[in-house]
């Protein structure tokens, strides 16, 4: 069974930084895409982050462009998601995923997910 923990959130202050982790008990890990999504309330789940397998292929949402930065650690088994200059429309509920298909931005991509880790920043 694929488990993926999703850590870090938290309360932060506009223009503050956090860095969330996802644990991924994925045998395959180091094949997989992995990707951060959010969903903030009354608002559909949206595309924040992604990075293919190896590492190399990195993409993120036109909003988080600059100020987010993903990474993975395939020994670990974790996918990172190092956020800067947070703005309070960057709260919501931060969402892990993965998929051994090539990777993607679309919520169909992925064909697994974590619980959810909530950020909330203030202005």
């Amino acid at each position: 069974q694929v488990q993926l923990v999703e850590s870090g959130g938290g309360l932060v202050q506009a223009g503050g930084s956090l860095r969330l982790s996802c644990a991924a008990s994925l045998r395959a890990f180091s094949s997989a895409a992995m990707g951060w999504f959010r969903q903030a309330p009354g608002k559909e789940c949206e595309f924040v982050a992604a990075i293919n397998s190896s590492g190399y292929g990195r993409y993120y949402a036109d909003s988080v462009k600059g100020r987010f930065t993903i990474s993975r650690d395939n020994a670990k088994k974790t996918v990172d998601l190092r956020m800067n200059s947070l703005k309070p429309e960057d709260t919501a509920q931060y969402y892990c995923a993965a998929t051994m298909r090539p990777v993607g931005s679309s919520l169909g991509d992925y064909d697994y997910w974590g619980q959810g880790t909530q950020v909330t920043v203030s202005s």
